[in-house]
């Protein structure tokens, strides 16, 4: 289905005066303070979250899936389906595939139907955590790791042959996870295993386009519960270090132990300039993949804190860092945890913007915590809902994309177009 500019405007114009007297007042709010809210709504507006081609059927556990009826067939309705996420919030206009779930078949018609909607290819993702029908070689023990050196180059050919898919779409990074590890103790060599991934990693880097990154994510458990190759950022850290410039760390939100101070992690990648990208998503114990900012919005906005303060402004930050959602959980309509999501992203961006940088500087300079903390608070607590709101209106989005989204039945519309038993590609 489409969702027109009929559908929009008619839909802003029910909460037009409601939105308007919210947005003044927190203009005079922030005018309190010397903060210029159309400064902050352009910015907020071209703010972009890529959307992530798996995410968008229902996600199951290690138990069971429950499908959610209308779900993208193939590679050209997963588009649609983010076409329809950036026709409502004018935030998510990138889609960022995964190989081989979503292989074009036709680069250029592909290509055609993402620009029909407004779209770009963010980061290519490979897998080689699961074994595909045509495949020579399992990857029950590994991947990039496997003691296995015939193992290893399938599992380096696919990797290559995954750039070679995002070059063609105008994609400029490719991100590798790895679920290589060990359940047993003895079973794996861990310096042999992560020497075997190194060596590996070099010969994906070497096959990198001279304007291409390579984001290398990290787990600290699952699928492998005794080790992990790659178990945390400074393992990722130090194979970046080791492949050269081109090559960063991403940091997967839900990819740590419980309490990790991942915004200090933040910091620390920022300082050497090796935070490649994030994926975004919410967990209490672990890779929970929960909509973002929906358990702890707080840390995200401490992350954004430090994303601010660790660059040289707002469109270095835009730029220089993959925004990716990671998130696929099996009780919400898909595209409306999306939508939730990259409203939350952008809540906590904004939030970090309105940081008083100087007033923090000094209290920390005088050793004061809470003084620090009510600066802080004075930004998080700030209601910038209507800003966010006024970003959508004047890009031709709609004022509130769930409102929209459930008053024009799309969920229903999608069932009635490709069944109530449909499935996502890949899951």
């Amino acid at each position: 289905m489409n969702i027109t500019s009929s559908h929009i405007e008619e839909h802003n114009k029910t909460v037009k005066d409601d939105h308007q007297e919210s947005l003044d007042a927190l203009a005079h709010q922030l005018n309190k303070r010397n903060i210029d809210i159309n400064e902050l709504v352009e910015q907020a507006g071209a703010f972009q979250v890529a959307i992530p081609s798996w995410a968008l059927g229902a996600g199951g556990t290690r138990f069971g899936r429950f499908a959610m009826g209308g779900e993208p067939r193939s590679l050209e309705e997963k588009i649609e389906d983010v076409g329809l996420l950036h026709a409502l919030n004018h935030s998510s206009g990138a889609i960022s595939l995964h190989i081989p779930w979503d292989i074009p078949e036709d680069t250029a018609a592909v290509k055609e139907l993402a620009d029909k909607h407004n779209l770009v290819f963010d980061a290519v993702n490979s897998n080689t955590f699961q074994d595909q029908e045509d495949q020579e070689h399992s990857y029950k023990y590994g991947s990039l790791s496997h003691t296995k050196e015939e193992v290893r180059e399938q599992a380096i050919e696919h990797n290559i042959e995954v750039i070679k898919y995002g070059k063609a779409l105008g994609s400029k990074a490719l991100t590798v996870w790895l679920a290589d590890g060990s359940n047993f103790p003895g079973q794996q060599n861990f310096g042999k295993a992560l020497r075997n991934t190194e060596e590996s990693l070099h010969k994906i880097y070497d096959a990198l386009p001279d304007d291409w990154q390579v984001l290398i994510e990290y787990k600290p458990y699952e699928p492998n519960f005794y080790s992990m190759v790659i178990p945390d950022w400074g393992t990722s850290f130090l194979l970046a270090n080791k492949l050269g410039d081109q090559a960063k760390t991403l940091v997967d939100l839900g990819h740590h132990l419980p309490n990790t101070n991942i915004e200090q992690i933040v910091a620390i990648l920022l300082m050497e300039g090796k935070l490649g990208g994030f994926h975004f998503n919410d967990s209490k114990y672990g890779d929970d993949d929960l909509t973002a900012g929906s358990l702890k919005p707080y840390q995200l906005f401490l992350i954004f804190n430090e994303l601010i303060e660790g660059t040289d402004g707002p469109e270095e930050l835009r730029n220089q860092i993959a925004w990716m959602i990671d998130a696929s959980h099996n009780v919400k309509d898909p595209l409306e945890d999306l939508l939730q999501s990259v409203e939350a992203i952008q809540q906590a961006y904004v939030k970090a913007l309105l940081i008083d940088r100087d007033k923090l500087k000094d209290v920390r300079e005088e050793n004061d915590p809470a003084g620090a903390q009510e600066v802080l608070q004075d930004a998080f607590q700030t209601d910038v809902r209507p800003l966010l709101t006024e970003a959508r209106v004047r890009h031709q989005a709609a004022a509130d994309p769930i409102q929209l989204y459930r008053a024009l039945g799309v969920r229903k519309q999608l069932i009635e177009e490709r069944g109530a038993d449909s499935v996502a590609t890949g899951l």
